[in-house]
């Protein structure tokens, strides 16, 4: 069922359409290095196909899972030998992201050079698995999921045109197409593979019709795809509704992340995160929470442990946010790298020895607890008695923080009634 022509390519208008990219190289047969980047079942080795039809080169094809530098090697020479006569060579490599440093490391001179055109295919971002130097020496050519039109085109030439299919005597109901394209979720292989056991098993069953119900009942479902992108783009888009009180889209894109097979305790350590980072003292009950669901997913596992980790994430959503605590951390940092040479004050230093207590060590310092529980007064080093690392911020339990604060220190120098934190 690949396409013979651009004619016959379902979807990708936006590369291979009247003004796209690669339709415009493949009529002029003047082809580039580049990786086709796309889901699976989009038309990545179906484009190579059309490439080896269109271009007028040395076509060979090899597979990042199976093949290695051995193998590269001596395509490379071989395209070394041809590029004396004036022939040029393709060189495909499906699953290029599969390709270890080493070996990419292999291509980048022939690249380089011209004495092969690269097209690599693969399914993961070429940012995290393509080295860069020869990222930077190819053209990254996104494909995008067909759509379900896209999909029930495919499907109806497959019915029309597919011999085995054809010779079935099954008839498909109405609706059974749309079906499949729906489940294939941009994926043509899935389709057709779908289609394909649907009429085997109707067929050997004697039924002369494919119903929708029997789409249920023979058909399994498509594994949910996850690839290394997709990791950070859900864990980044869940912690991000989290942090914008969002419980929907927060249990939306944490489901998305378990079904696609994450490991439920890195959701639960995002979470440990976040209720310091962006919740802190504002509800400090929330780091509770989601250190609880981080030992309820140790103690449960899976799938039950989604529950403890969709009602931590509720109540994460859902609660006010403070970032004072990670303000506070991040100017101590500052301070800290500014001021190496400072140190602790005498009156803060353990008397341990004699020697010690002559020196001056704990001299001036006042027991809280002999005086009512609080001493007014900065255990800052010398100099900076007046800095504020932490700031309170007027939201929930942490302005009852700066309250109490302020009832403590009493009125500022200047008679006014608060604590003039950010000075």
């Amino acid at each position: 069922m690949r396409p013979k022509s651009l004619e016959e390519l379902v979807g990708q208008d936006h590369v291979l359409g009247s003004d796209g990219v690669l339709r415009r190289a493949l009529l002029s047969g003047s082809m580039f290095s580049c990786i086709l980047y796309g889901p699976p079942g989009c038309g990545k080795s179906s484009i190579a196909e059309l490439i080896k039809k269109y271009v007028d080169a040395e076509f060979y094809s090899l597979s990042g899972s199976l093949h290695g530098a051995a193998e590269i090697k001596q395509v490379l020479s071989r395209a070394q030998e041809l590029k004396k006569y004036g022939r040029q060579t393709v060189l495909f490599i499906d699953e290029i992201h599969r390709l270890n440093k080493a070996q990419q490391d292999v291509l980048l001179s022939r690249v380089e050079d011209g004495t092969i055109i690269l097209i690599g295919a693969t399914t993961e971002n070429p940012s995290f698995e393509i080295i860069a130097p020869l990222l930077s020496r190819c053209r990254v050519i996104q494909l995008k999921p067909l759509s379900q039109e896209d999909l029930i085109k495919i499907i109806e030439r497959a019915l029309e045109k597919d011999e085995l299919l054809n010779r079935s005597g099954v008839e498909v109901e109405e609706g059974v197409l749309s079906q499949i394209a729906k489940e294939a979720n941009g994926d043509a292989r899935y389709a057709l593979n779908t289609l394909e056991t649907l009429i085997e098993v109707a067929q050997a069953r004697g039924m002369k019709k494919l119903r929708l119900e029997d789409l249920a009942t023979f058909a399994t479902s498509k594994q949910l795809a996850y690839t290394q992108e997709d990791h950070y783009d859900l864990a980044s888009a869940f912690i991000k509704s989290l942090r914008g009180s969002d419980p929907d889209a927060a249990l939306y894109y944490m489901v998305k992340m378990l079904e696609g097979g994450e490991d439920p305790m890195f959701i639960a350590r995002r979470m440990i995160i976040l209720a310091s980072e962006d919740i802190g003292l504002a509800d400090p009950f929330a780091l509770m929470m989601a250190v609880s669901a981080a030992q309820a997913v140790e103690y449960v596992g899976m799938p039950e442990c989604a529950l403890n980790l969709a009602e931590a994430a509720i109540y994460l959503a859902s609660a006010p946010k403070s970032n004072s605590v990670y303000e506070a951390l991040s100017r101590t940092k500052d301070l800290v790298e500014k001021t190496k040479e400072v140190e602790v004050p005498l009156f803060l230093r353990n008397p341990v020895t004699k020697l010690m207590r002559d020196a001056g060590y704990g001299k001036g310092y006042i027991y809280p607890h002999e005086v009512g529980g609080f001493v007014k007064r900065s255990y800052m080093p010398e100099g900076f008695e007046n800095v504020k690392l932490y700031i309170p911020k007027d939201v929930g339990k942490e302005s009852s923080i700066k309250k109490r604060l302020e009832q403590l220190w009493g009125k500022r120098e200047d008679g006014s009634d608060e604590i003039d934190f950010e000075k």
